[in-house]
């Protein structure tokens, strides 16, 4: 039973997501200054503020399983320093595969002074709206783990959501550790839209 005050959080946060969507739809010329109005109430009504995903190979063990998981992503209407964290794992769009996506852990953003291990290299600073992605099998080695390591910096633009919740298998599943501001930000749409049920029917393991 979901309790009055995580309802009304869960709802600020669908009204936010809803006019942020519509707001951005609206610059982006999707739809015009009348119909941003109903936008806002279609996507808060009719949306949710989750998806699921199927994510296949070991780059992200032990969080999500070797063979491929089913994850539980929140949507986010935009990327940025205010609602991404570094600690975050976050679904983006594939930087060399357009039509792929790929789960990793978000390890820096723009300010960042990147230092290589490799004494060769030169550091370097993460350019505004960039961002850093690793794996989190550390048994890997940099060129199989296919993160920042191997295709570099990223556009925090590709970013479109956070894992919030993973199911490894039937008997093994649980909320992702994320940054601790994103944990809190997202308890209230993972207790309100968590389906283990439904995440099991969709999981291909």
């Amino acid at each position: 039973m979901v309790s009055l005050p995580t309802w009304f959080r869960y709802v600020a946060h669908k009204f936010e997501y809803s006019v942020s969507i519509s707001w951005k739809n609206y610059k982006g010329g999707q739809i015009s200054d009348r119909e941003v109005g109903d936008a806002v109430w279609k996507n808060f009504f009719q949306g949710k503020l989750t998806f699921l995903h199927w994510n296949k190979g070991e780059e992200m063990a032990p969080t999500i399983a070797e063979k491929g998981g089913t994850v539980l992503v929140r949507k986010l209407p935009a990327a940025d320093p205010k609602r991404v964290f570094v600690g975050d794992v976050v679904i983006l769009k594939d930087p060399e595969k357009s039509d792929n996506y790929l789960v990793r852990r978000l390890a820096a953003i723009e300010g960042y002074e990147m230092v290589s291990t490799d004494e060769k290299d030169e550091p370097f600073v993460l350019d505004k709206d960039e961002c850093w992605v690793l794996a989190d099998n550390d048994k890997l080695k940099a060129k199989e783990a296919n993160d920042s390591r191997t295709f570099g910096p990223v556009q925090m633009t590709d970013i479109v959501g956070r894992v919030i919740y993973s199911l490894r298998s039937a008997v093994d599943h649980g909320p992702v550790q994320n940054s601790h501001f994103s944990m809190r930000k997202d308890s209230p749409v993972l207790e309100v839209e968590l389906d283990v049920d439904e995440m099991a029917k969709n999981h291909k393991a």
